[in-house]
This record gives structure tokens, C-alpha cells and sequence, in this order.
């Protein structure tokens, strides 16, 4: 602790020019010392000279100083816990204070060695106690008017830059504008010649037509130069398309009258492929109405009619899954009639041995039926993925069965499994569909005939891939051809969606598309690698089902021994009359009393007569006037709680929009085995062996 400082004049002036600053800009002195008194007394020395600011430890110095600048600091030498000489060594190892004037406060200690021990830990000066108010304030001035004078420097080479800064900004925007009126002129001309356009000038009793003027890359569109066209003057004439050449010619010979005209044509270019044109003029006239020439452009309008047929063919192929849709939906309600009458004849009628033979073979066509809708709606890419193991000797069949009347008698299939190879984990129809895509496609290749060889192997990927597949085991399944091969430039254009080398008519462009798609949406990849005259190889890469996984075989098992359904009362109601009856009646098969109903309307009213004593609901999803899902909530008005099941033909059950809580929906057509699973787990009641 220093001692205190006496003999202290209270009144002082600082010099006028410190007076007249800003409250805001006068300088700061920081006042470091244990005891108020020495704060107080040196305060009311230097006040006039500047903002004093206290402290009184070096912890609350080093915090004032993180927080602004200060033209000099006062520190007491001898303070408790961080002394001055501790302080200064810390305030000059930072960048930000380290040229900040110390001046050390001492009332011992006048020995040269602790002077010296002062100037080594950065102090510039010493003033002992108790202090001379004179020195003091003469030596604190210096610092104040250096930091001032410095502070003003500083402002004014700020305002001399800034002058500069805006001479050079005025300089550098004339110039700047000069060069953006040479760009723009460069930029117009470029614009010009870039666009898939260009503009002519043709002389109004031109014969044949050849244009006196381009502006634009005409060769860049056409393939021909302004000279290699005036040097052949049939060449645009010649090079019509044939289906638009007598049209074309109509219309020019038109635009000598209406003196304008707008055509669009096919024109062969100089690589022999047909582009579409766009060709607009306008007639010019002298000064006494005479007719002079056309001014005219000439555009590539080829890229804007591709991209219009896309949108036709995405249109169609919308149009064709919502009616594949429209048609799963009819087709599985026929299906859920047949399907539960042949059950039901099955089980009532006693059938001899050929009877029964002839039986079985309609209900497995009735079957086959309900699995080929699935295989349109997996086309038509309505229905979600079901993934699950797929044994690939089976899929082998599968495949092979619906190529069988396709691929013709010049093409060989040849099958290739690996023995112990793995099980695929995908959906089986849209991998069947894939591989059906796959083969057809190398069909086409080979229009002379050839094998097909298809091979299943494992694989498995220590890091991740450059396919973009992530570490793991996978299947991997190869379709090979021996056909014409594709370039490179095609290949890298195979997977675009709409993307053809086939005839018009003859392809959609989305089968190789699909068959990515189907890859990425399974956590897998599809790659293709061709030589052209030699053939292509597609590969499938798909993960492999982990061990002791299902085996695959379209839907799960039902259980073949059931606990016995306790009788119920169900109300079922459903507007399509043969699945109606044939549902009864496979209900009432099973021990529970049904009422039916036609539509929601007539089913509420039931509920209404007898008093909520039904045990579950069963209702068809889409009916006239109102849905299943509505039905429902109407029901659950009158009957809280009460159970429900929906039954649908969309193949889609995520398609029912807003579906009331603890409801369960069954697709049609189904099965006795599948209706009793779905009532035991709509009304909470588990199905299991015996």
C-alpha cells in the first residue's frame, strides 16, 4: 500500500485546446491504487487533464484496459496480491496495451536497483510520494498531449485518405463507366453471336431466297458459313424437311403479301441431323411505301421442342399410372368377389377329385390375377416398396416365366448363380421388373440374336465406394449382352429419364431410369459399362438380406393353426354387391353374425336401430357419398370406440387420407386367413397356434 498523497492545490485549469474537446474524445488516464486516498487526492490533480479512470488492484487495471485505450497509466507499485511491477509486465506482453506509457508510483524503494527493476518491467518514468502536484500534472500532460496530438494525427491522415479514397473512387468509377460502355458494345455483339439465333437481311425479290445480311453464328447453328450459303443459293430450299417443304414455301410466298410471317420448320444441317427453326421477318419500306427487304431472326428453337415432348411423354406416363391405378382398384374388387366365392365352394361343396382339380386351378388364376395387378401398379410406380429376402433361384423362375412369349426364339438366357449366394433384401417386383427392363434391352442390342447371361454373386465393400454405396455385404447381379454396344457419349446420357436411341414408338426413355431409381431407392447402385461392337454389362447392386431373415415369397405365411374367434356381431358394409355377399358370407363361416349394409348412410342408420350392438365394423374405403374413413368417425359419434377395419382395393393403403386412430386396413382381393388376422388385431385380440 503506498502512502498518502499531501499538499494537493484543489483548484487547476488545463490548457484551453484540452478543455475545448468533446467530453466523448478526452483522454484517459488510468489511476492504479490501493487507497482511496491516493485515488481521490491524484483524481482531483488530473481531472482537468482528462477522464481519470480508478482502480485498485492490478486484476481491475487489466479489466479497464481490455475495454478502451488510455494515453497513460499511473501504478502504484507496492499493491497486495498483483504488485505494480507484475501488472506492468503483464499490460506490455499484450499487443493491444503494450505501448501505453507507465509512469510507476512509489513511496520507497528510490535505489537504483528497484529504479532500474521499474524501467525493465516497461515503466518510462517515476514520480514518488508524496507527490509534487506540479510534476505530476506536468509530466501527465506530456502523455496527454502526445496521445491527443497522436489521436489527431491519426484523424486527420483518416480524412486525407478518405479525400484520397474518394478522388481515386471518382477516378476509378469514370473509368470504370468507360469500360462498361466498351463491354456493354462487346457484350451486345456477343449476345448476338452466342444466341442460338441471328439476324439477316434478305432482299424482298430475292429468288431463290438467300439472306444479304447475318448477324450472329450462323455457323455454330447451322453448321454452314454466310460465303458456304451464298455460294449455293438453293442450299435452304434443299434442306427443308420434305414433311414441312410445301408448307414452308406456302407461306413465304404469303409473306410477300401480309408483308410479315412467322414459320417454324425442320431444316437439315450441315452434320445431316434435322433441327427445328423458328423463322420471323418483318417487311421494310422505303420512304415512298416501296417494299426494300426483310429484316428478319432466324432461332434454334430445337431444345424447347425436345424439352415440350418430355413433358407430353411425363404427362402420358402419369396418365397411364392413374388409370393402371383407377383400373387396380376395379380389378381387386372382382378379384376379392372370385377369390372369396371359390374359398367358400372350397370349403361348403363336396367335391370329387376333378372337381376339385378344376377348382384349384381357377382360384390359382384368380391369384395369378391379383399378383399381375401388383406387377402393373409396380410399373405404374403406385405402390410403395415392400422390401424383404429374395431367394434368387426363385427369382430366377419368376423372371423366366414372364419372359417366356417375349424375347422370341434368336435370344438364349442364360442363368448364372453362384453357389451360396446371398439373398437380396428389395422388392421383389420391382427387382423382377428391373431384370425384365435389363433383358429386353439387351434383346433389342442384338437384333440378330445372342445370349443373355445373367450372374448372381456376392460381394462385399470394406469402405465406402465410389458408387457412393456404404460399407457391407451386397448381391450383385450382372446382365450381359453380346450386342452392337453404346458410345461413350451415349452412355453418359443412359439414365436421363425419357432418354431413347430407339425408334419413336419402340421406347419410353424410362426404362433404364426406372432401374436406377429402383437401385438408389433400395440402398443400392446401377452401373453400366459398354464397348461398343463388343456389348454391355449392367450391374445391380442390391444388399444382401442379413442371415436368418424371412425368406421371401411375396406376402407372409399366414399362420395355419389359429386360436378360435370368439363370435362377433360385425357390421359390414361395402357398396360393391358380390364382394359384399362373398365377404358375409366368409364371416359367417367363421362363427360371426354379420349385418350388411350398401353404403355408410344405411350402415348408420343400422347402428342407430340397434343401439351400438355390433363388436367391429368392417367397411369398404372408397364408396359413394361417404368414405370408410368418414363412415367411421360418424360411427365412432354414435358408438366411441368401437373397433374398425377398413378394406380397400388401392394398393396403396398410405393413399387413405386422414385414417381414424386404431383402424386397420386390409387389401383386397384377401384371403379367410388374412380377414381373420386383421379382425383378431382390429379388435386387440392375438392370432397364434393352438
Amino acid at each position: 500500500m503506498g502512502r498518502p498523497v499531501t499538499d494537493i492545490p484543489v483548484q487547476s485549469r488545463a490548457a484551453p485546446e484540452l478543455l475545448d474537446q468533446p467530453e466523448t474524445e478526452r483522454p484517459r488516464v488510468l489511476l492504479v491504487d490501493d487507497d482511496d486516498a491516493n485515488l481521490l487526492a491524484v483524481e482531483s490533480i488530473l481531472e482537468d487533464l482528462g477522464e481519470v479512470v480508478s482502480a485498485k488492484s492490478g486484476e481491475e487495471a487489466l479489466r479497464h484496459l481490455l475495454k478502451g485505450e488510455f494515453a497513460v497509466i499511473l501504478l502504484d507499485v507496492y499493491m497486495p496480491g498483483m504488485d505494480g511491477y507484475e501488472t506492468a509486465q503483464i499490460i506490455r506482453s499484450r499487443d493491444q496495451t503494450k505501448g501505453i506509457p507507465i509512469v510507476f508510483l512509489s513511496a520507497v524503494n528510490k535505489e537504483a536497483e528497484h529504479l532500474l527493476r521499474g524501467y525493465a518491467m516497461g515503466a518510462v518514468d517515476y514520480v514518488f510520494k508524496p507527490v509534487d502536484p506540479v510534476v505530476l500534472r506536468s509530466k501527465v500532460a506530456v502523455f496527454v498531449d502526445l496521445f491527443a496530438k497522436t489521436k489527431e494525427i491519426e484523424r486527420k491522415a483518416r480524412q486525407e485518405q478518405a479525400l484520397l479514397d474518394a478522388n481515386l473512387q471518382a477516378n476509378s468509377e469514370r473509368l470504370r463507366a468507360e469500360q462498361e460502355l466498351r463491354r456493354a458494345e462487346q457484350r451486345q455483339a456477343a449476345i448476338i453471336q452466342s444466341l442460338p439465333m441471328v439476324l439477316y437481311l434478305e432482299r424482298y425479290d430475292a429468288s431463290p431466297r438467300r439472306p444479304d445480311y447475318i448477324s450472329g453464328d450462323l455457323e455454330a447453328i447451322t453448321g454452314f458459313t454466310h460465303s458456304a450459303v451464298m455460294a449455293e443459293p438453293s442450299i435452304w430450299q434443299d434442306r427443308l424437311h420434305p414433311d414441312d417443304r410445301y408448307r414452308v414455301l406456302a407461306a413465304l410466298e404469303a409473306r410477300r403479301k401480309i408483308g410479315r410471317s412467322s414459320i417454324e420448320y425442320r431444316w437439315q444441317c450441315a452434320d445431316g441431323s434435322y433441327k427445328h427453326f423458328l423463322d420471323q421477318a418483318v417487311l421494310l419500306r422505303d420512304a415512298d411505301g416501296k417494299p426494300l427487304e426483310f429484316a428478319g431472326t432466324l432461332t434454334d428453337i430445337t431444345e424447347q421442342r425436345s424439352l415440350e415432348s418430355q413433358l407430353v411423354q411425363a404427362q402420358k406416363m402419369d396418365a397411364i399410372g392413374k388409370l393402371t391405378g383407377g383400373i387396380a382398384h376395379d380389378f381387386n374388387n372382382l378379384l376379392a368377389a372370385v377369390i372369396g366365392g371359390l374359398g367358400l365352394l372350397e370349403k361348403r361343396a363336396a367335391l370329387g377329385e376333378d372337381q376339385q382339380k378344376i377348382l384349384s386351378m381357377t382360384k390359382r388364376a384368380a391369384e395369378q390375377g391379383s399378383e399381375l395387378v401388383r406387377r402393373l401398379l409396380a410399373f405404374a410406380r403406385r405402390q410403395k416398396l415392400e422390401p424383404h429376402p429374395i431367394d434368387l433361384a426363385a427369382l430366377k423362375d419368376a423372371v423366366s416365366d414372364l419372359l417366356t412369349h417375349t424375347l422370341g426364339g434368336l435370344i438364349k438366357i442364360e442363368w448364372q448363380i453362384d453357389d451360396g449366394v446371398g439373398r437380396a433384401f428389395a422388392d421383389q417386383a420391382q427387382l423382377e421388373l428391373a431384370l425384365v427392363n435389363l433383358i429386353i434391352n439387351a434383346r433389342d442390342a442384338m437384333p440378330a440374336g445372342g445370349t443373355v447371361s445373367i450372374h448372381a454373386d456376392d460381394r462385399q465393400l470394406t469402405a465406402d465406394d465410389a458408387m457412393g454405396l456404404p460399407a457391407g455385404d451386397y448381391v450383385r447381379i450382372c446382365v450381359t449382352d453380346t450386342g452392337i454396344g453404346i458410345s461413350p457419349e451415349v452412355l453418359e446420357k443412359v439414365m436421363e429419364p425419357f432418354f431413347t436411341t430407339k425408334e419413336i414408338g419402340k421406347g419410353s426413355g424410362l426404362g433404364l431410369s426406372m432401374v436406377y431409381g429402383f437401385a438408389r431407392q433400395s440402398n443400392g447402385a446401377f452401373l453400366i459399362q459398354s464397348e461398343v461392337g463388343r456389348g454391355t454389362t449392367a450391374e445391380l447392386w442390391l444388399p444382401r438380406a442379413p442371415n436368418g431373415a424371412d425368406r421371401a415369397g411375396g406376402t407372409p405365411e399366414e399362420p395355419k393353426r389359429r386360436t378360435r374367434m370368439r363370435k362377433r356381431t360385425i357390421l359390414l358394409v361395402d357398396d360393391h354387391h358380390e364382394v359384399r355377399s362373398t365377404t358375409a358370407a366368409v364371416l359367417e363361416d367363421a362363427g360371426h353374425e354379420v349385418i350388411q349394409a350398401a353404403d355408410g348412410a344405411e350402415a348408420i342408420r343400422v347402428l342407430e336401430q340397434r343401439e351400438c350392438s355390433c363388436d367391429l365394423l368392417i367397411t369398404d374405403y372408397a364408396m359413394p357419398n361417404l368414405s370408410g374413413t368418414q363412415f367411421i368417425r360418424k360411427a365412432r359419434e354414435l358408438c366411441p370406440d368401437v373397433p374398425a377395419l377398413i378394406i380397400t382395393g388401392y394398393a396403396e393403403s398410405d393413399a387413405i387420407g386422414d385414417r381414424p386412430e386404431g383402424v386397420e386396413v386390409l387389401l383386397k382381393p384377401f384371403t379367410p386367413g388374412k380377414l381373420e388376422a386383421a379382425i383378431a388385431r382390429a379388435c386387440g385380440a392375438a392370432v397364434s397356434s393352438d
